[in-house]
C-alpha cells in the first residue's frame, strides 16, 4: 500500500494569562522580547523558556451585519497571535507591524505590546516597572528605534531598555568564538554578517530580500497551478506546513531535476499528501452485469441519435441536390434570365461552379448512405461485440496483472510515438529548427537531381523524410490506441475517491527552498546565498577569509531545512581556494537561540550598564542606544540642514531712506 501523508492542519491554542507573582513584581526582573517578523517570543529572564510564543499578526474580523451595535460581539474586534484560531478565515484582514524585518507600523506594535503585558499578568498602575531587552533588525534605522523607544518609555513607562541583534545573540549563545560569518535566514530576509575578533564589520555585511514568506508564496503558486481543481483546498497554512515538514535543500539541484525525470524514481520517491474531502455515497447499487447492460443500452441510444442526425443531413442534401438539378435544367433549356435569378440564393458564379456543387453534394449523399448502412450493421452486431476483436484479459490474477502492465506499457509507447510525430511535424513547420533545416537540405539535394528523381527505390525514403504527411497518425495506430484505451478503461482498477484529493510532491519540496540560492526562479534579480557569501569573502584579506570560512554560523528559522548545511559546505568547497579548510556550524535551536542569548544577556552583571534609562532617553533622544557585544553600532543622526536662502538676511550695503508723506 502506498504511503500517504496526512496534513495535520495545526490549530492555535489561545495563550493563558500567566501569574504575576511577588518575585516578579518587586524583583526588578528584566523582560526579554524577541520581536521577530514571524514569531514573537516573550519571557522573564529568570525562567528557562519563554512564556509566550505567538505569530506576530493582528486580525480585525469583519463585523457581522446581522448583529446590532448594542449586542455584544461573538468574536473580539481585534485578534492577536494565538487568539486567531482559524487564520484562513481572516487571511485578508491580517496586519503586521513589520515592513520586511523592520518595525514601521507602531500602532500595530502597540497592540502587540498590550497583548504581551496583559498575558504576562502585569497589573501595575500606569506603567510596566521592568527593564526590557528587545531584539531589533540588523542596522535598524534610527527613526524606527526612536519611535520604539518613544512607545516604550512614554507609552508604557518602562525604566530602561537595551536593544540587540537577534543573530548576534544567537551566535554568542552557541559559544562558537568571537569570529564567524553569520548567515541569518529569517522569514523575510537573509543577512550575511561578518564578525572578526568580536567586531561586526557592518560595511561588508549584506542582506538578501528573500526568506520563508517568499518560499511559502512560491510553493503556493506552484501547487495551485499544478492542481487547479484543488485551489481552495491548497491554503497558505497548509503550504506552510508542507514547507516546514516535507521540504529540503538539494545538494545538486540540476542533478535532482534529472532524477525526477525518471518515472521509476518518481514512483519510488514521490510524496503523496492527502487533502481533506467528503466521501460521497455510492450513487447506484448495480451489479457488474447490470452496469454492462446499462452501457450497452446507452451505446444503442447513441447509435440511434447519430443515425437520426445522418438521416436528417441526408434529406437536406437530397433537397439541395434537387434544387441544383432544377437550376441545371434551366441552363440546358436556355432560360438564362431565370438561371441568373435562381443562382442568387446559392454561392454560384458560373456553370462550372454549379457542376462542382452538384458533384460535392452527390459525394456527401453517397458517404451518408454508407455511414447509415455501417451504423445499421453495428447496431445489429452490438450484442456480439465482446467476442469480435475485443481485447480479453486472462482470468488468472497473476496473469491478469502481467497483462495489465503490458497493456499500460503498449499504451504509453503508442502515446509517446504519437507525441514524437506531432512534435516533429510542429518543428518542421517552424523556421530555424534542426528538423526544418534538414528538410530544406534534402529538398535542395533532390532539386539538384533533376528529372531522374523516382527512378530508384531509395528515392521513396528521401521523399518520406521531407513529407509532412509522413508524420501524421496512421489509421492502424489510431484503432490500436482506441482498443487499448477501451481495455484500460474497463479493466484497470478505478482510483478511489481519496486518490482524487491528493497532492503529489515531486520536485516542488526542493524547488521552493532553492530560492535561497537562485532567487531568479521567482523573478528576483538579487544574487543568491552562495554568490553573496563569495562576494563578502572578497572584501577581506586571505587570513580573515580563512577565519570566516572556518566558522560559518547558521541561525534563523529557515536554517532548519534539511540539507542546507551540506549544500553550503559544497558551495564553500567550490568557491574557496584549493585545499583550504572550511566549516559550517548550525545553531543548537535556530528559532529560540536568539531569545536564549538575550536572556543570558539580561542576567549578566553588566546588564544595567548596557541599558538606556529614561533619563538618558530624554537627554540623548529616542534613537540612542548603548553599544554592547550583540548590539547594532550607534550612528548619531546628523542635524537637519537649515536652508538660509529662503529668508535672506539684510544687506549692509543697502541704503535705507525714509519717505515723508505730506498730510
Amino acid at each position: 500500500m502506498e504511503d500517504v501523508l496526512v496534513l495535520k492542519d495545526y490549530k492555535t491554542v489561545p495563550d493563558i494569562v500567566h501569574e504575576y507573582n511577588t518575585t516578579l513584581q518587586f524583583g526588578h526582573v528584566p523582560l526579554v522580547i524577541d520581536n521577530g517578523s514571524y514569531q514573537c517570543r516573550v519571557g522573564w529572564s529568570i525562567y528557562d523558556d519563554p512564556q509566550l510564543i505567538f505569530k506576530n499578526l493582528i486580525a480585525r474580523p469583519r463585523k457581522d451585519r446581522c448583529k446590532k451595535d448594542a449586542e455584544p460581539p461573538v468574536t473580539p474586534p481585534i485578534q492577536i497571535g494565538n487568539d486567531i484560531i482559524n487564520i484562513e478565515a481572516v487571511r485578508f484582514q491580517l496586519k503586521t507591524q513589520f515592513d520586511k524585518n523592520v518595525v514601521t507600523h507602531f500602532e500595530a506594535q502597540e497592540q502587540v505590546f498590550d497583548y504581551i503585558f496583559s498575558h504576562l499578568g502585569i497589573n501595575s498602575e500606569g506603567n510596566v516597572p521592568h527593564p526590557i531587552v528587545m531584539t531589533e533588525a540588523f542596522v535598524t534605522p534610527n527613526y524606527c528605534r526612536q519611535l520604539m523607544s518613544e512607545l516604550l518609555f512614554e507609552g508604557y513607562g518602562i525604566p530602561a531598555v537595551s536593544y540587540g541583534v537577534d543573530s548576534l545573540f544567537s551566535m554568542y549563545k552557541n559559544d562558537i568564538g568571537d569570529t564567524a560569518l553569520i548567515v541569518n535566514c529569517g522569514y523575510h530576509t537573509i543577512h550575511i554578517i561578518p564578525v572578526i575578533r568580536g567586531k561586526v564589520i557592518v560595511e561588508h555585511a549584506r542582506r538578501i530580500n528573500l526568506g520563508g514568506s517568499e518560499m511559502i508564496c512560491y510553493l503556493h503558486k506552484l501547487l495551485q497551478l499544478k492542481y487547479p481543481v484543488h485551489v481552495n483546498a491548497i491554503t497558505m497554512s497548509r503550504i506552510e506546513e508542507i514547507l516546514q515538514e516535507h521540504s529540503s535543500i538539494a545538494l545538486d539541484y540540476q542533478e535532482e531535476i534529472r532524477k525526477w525525470a525518471n518515472p521509476d524514481y518518481y514512483e519510488a520517491n514521490v510524496k503523496r499528501i492527502q487533502l481533506p474531502f467528503i466521501q460521497s455515497a455510492s450513487s447506484t447499487g448495480l451489479t457488474a452485469e447490470q452496469q454492462k447492460e446499462r452501457k450497452k443500452e446507452m451505446a444503442r441510444r447513441l447509435l440511434e441519435i447519430n443515425a437520426r442526425k445522418r438521416e436528417e443531413r441526408l434529406a437536406e442534401d437530397e433537397e439541395m441536390l434537387n434544387q441544383l438539378m432544377a437550376i441545371q435544367d434551366m441552363i440546358e433549356d436556355g432560360d438564362t434570365d431565370e438561371f441568373n435569378e435562381a443562382i442568387k440564393g446559392f454561392d454560384i458564379k458560373s456553370y462550372e461552379d454549379l457542376q462542382r456543387q452538384i458533384s460535392n453534394v452527390n459525394l456527401r449523399i453517397e458517404k451518408n448512405k454508407q455511414r447509415i448502412a455501417a451504423a445499421a450493421n453495428a447496431e445489429e452486431n452490438l450484442d456480439a461485440r465482446p467476442s469480435t476483436g475485443r481485447i480479453q484479459p486472462p482470468t488468472d490474477p497473476e496473469a491478469f496483472q502481467t497483462w495489465l502492465n503490458d497493456t499500460r506499457a503498449k499504451y504509453r509507447a503508442l502515446m509517446a510515438a504519437r507525441s514524437a510525430r506531432r512534435a516533429r511535424r510542429a518543428a518542421m513547420l517552424r523556421r530555424r529548427t534542426p528538423a526544418a533545416a534538414e528538410r530544406m537540405r534534402v529538398i535542395s539535394r533532390l532539386a539538384a537531381a533533376g528529372d531522374d528523381f523516382g527512378a530508384q527505390d531509395s528515392d521513396w525514403d528521401a521523399y518520406k523524410s521531407i513529407s509532412r504527411e509522413a508524420d501524421s497518425d496512421s489509421e492502424a495506430d489510431g484503432e490500436r490506441l482506441m482498443e487499448l484505451e477501451e481495455a484500460l478503461r474497463e479493466y484497470e482498477p478505478q482510483q478511489s475517491s481519496h486518490q482524487h484529493h491528493q497532492l503529489h510532491l515531486a520536485i516542488e519540496p526542493f524547488r521552493a527552498p532553492e530560492l535561497m540560492f537562485q532567487p531568479s526562479m521567482m523573478g528576483n534579480l538579487e544574487a543568491g546565498l552562495a554568490e553573496t557569501m563569495e562576494y563578502v569573502f572578497k572584501h577581506f584579506s586571505p587570513e580573515d577569509q580563512l577565519l570566516l570560512a572556518n566558522n560559518v554560523f547558521l541561525t534563523g528559522g529557515c536554517s532548519q531545512f534539511p540539507g542546507l548545511k551540506e549544500r553550503l559546505e559544497r558551495e564553500l568547497l567550490e568557491m574557496r581556494p584549493f585545499q583550504s579548510t572550511h566549516k559550517v556550524v548550525t545553531a543548537a535551536n535556530p528559532s529560540l537561540d536568539a531569545w536564549y542569548g538575550a536572556r543570558d544577556f539580561a542576567g549578566s552583571n553588566e546588564f544595567e550598564n548596557w541599558c538606556v534609562s529614561k533619563e538618558e532617553y530624554y537627554e540623548m533622544g529616542g534613537e540612542y542606544l548603548k553599544e554592547h557585544y550583540a548590539s547594532n553600532i550607534y550612528y548619531k543622526s546628523p542635524a537637519p540642514i537649515v536652508d538660509t536662502t529662503l529668508a535672506p538676511a539684510g544687506d549692509a550695503n543697502v541704503v535705507k531712506e525714509e519717505i515723508v508723506v505730506d498730510s
